[in-house]
């Protein structure tokens, strides 16, 4: 298939964004990377008359240090995250989630903007947002404001993004020395759509783990924190013991859904599957 017909501006600015969003209403759509979009419009899942192509706005490119965050523009690319020093050093979870992403095509044109506010589920970035408790900056007519991302992914392929903002980029903090990570993702072949996936970040001393996030993705409509499982392990020495505790408090705190492929009972068996190596990841680093 073919996608319908659409009028295309190029825009120069965030004002003349917004102005357009503004007027047009749903009948337009942002493009950037277009690595989701393109594939809607083809299938006709989605007809806007208008297309609004935001690649030249520098403002909601590049990865930089500001005060004691990490700034990573809208229009950043998969592949910027995988390659960059910042990124290494400051929030490399990001690092080591990258090269899950798809295929290479794909990470060279697709944006962390445009899978932020898509909300894919099955998605890398969602979840890795959680993790690294960043801080989504919107933008619209009315002003600029700031929503955690543990309050941005509101449902299935929904977020907190107003009709009328656009992402204009996330505030990251910055890593410290003992920060560790792990991100465990399963999926049928590399690039392909995740069954289940966990990015998981925390502060170590010693054996002992706090400031504990575990964000699931690929297993509910939305990505998801092991809240219960996270208090539990926080300050505690990381025994086999407290392992196998936190897996089982994990699998019964967090409610799974079937997919086309997998049931929600294979995705909750993965769930404790996917923590158990992390932590044992984590307690060796």
């Amino acid at each position: 298939m073919k996608a319908a017909a659409f009028d295309y501006i190029k825009a120069q600015s965030v004002p003349e964004v917004l102005a357009l969003m503004s007027k047009h209403g749903d009948d337009a759509r942002l493009i950037a990377g277009g690595q989701t979009l393109l594939a809607t419009l083809n299938m006709r899942l989605s007809e806007p008359q208008l297309l609004i192509d935001i690649t030249q706005l520098a403002e909601l490119k590049g990865i930089e240090l500001s005060g004691e965050h990490l700034w990573v523009g809208a229009l950043v690319t998969h592949t910027e995250i995988e390659n960059s020093p910042l990124i290494e050093k400051y929030a490399p979870i990001l690092g080591a989630a990258a090269p899950h992403i798809a295929h290479r095509a794909i990470r060279n044109l697709g944006t962390w903007g445009g899978s932020l506010v898509y909300g894919d589920p099955a998605a890398e970035w969602p979840a890795c947002s959680l993790a690294v408790n960043a801080t989504m900056v919107l933008r619209g007519l009315q002003g600029e404001r700031r929503i955690l991302a543990t309050d941005f992914f509101v449902d299935l392929y929904t977020t907190a993004l107003a009709p009328d903002e656009i992402l204009m980029g996330t505030e990251i903090p910055l890593a410290n020395i003992k920060q560790v990570f792990s991100f465990q993702e399963l999926a049928r072949r590399h690039g392909d759509y995740a069954i289940a996936g966990l990015a998981a970040v925390a502060q170590k001393t010693g054996l002992t783990l706090s400031a504990c996030n575990f964000a699931f993705f690929s297993i509910a409509t939305t990505p998801v924190l092991a809240k219960k499982a996270q208090a539990l392990v926080n300050g505690q020495i990381l025994s086999t013991e407290l392992i196998a505790t936190a897996v089982a408090m994990a699998r019964s705190e967090i409610e799974t859904m079937d997919d086309i492929t997998n049931s929600a009972a294979a995705k909750t068996h993965l769930v404790g599957v996917l923590l158990e190596r992390a932590l044992k990841t984590m307690l060796a680093k």
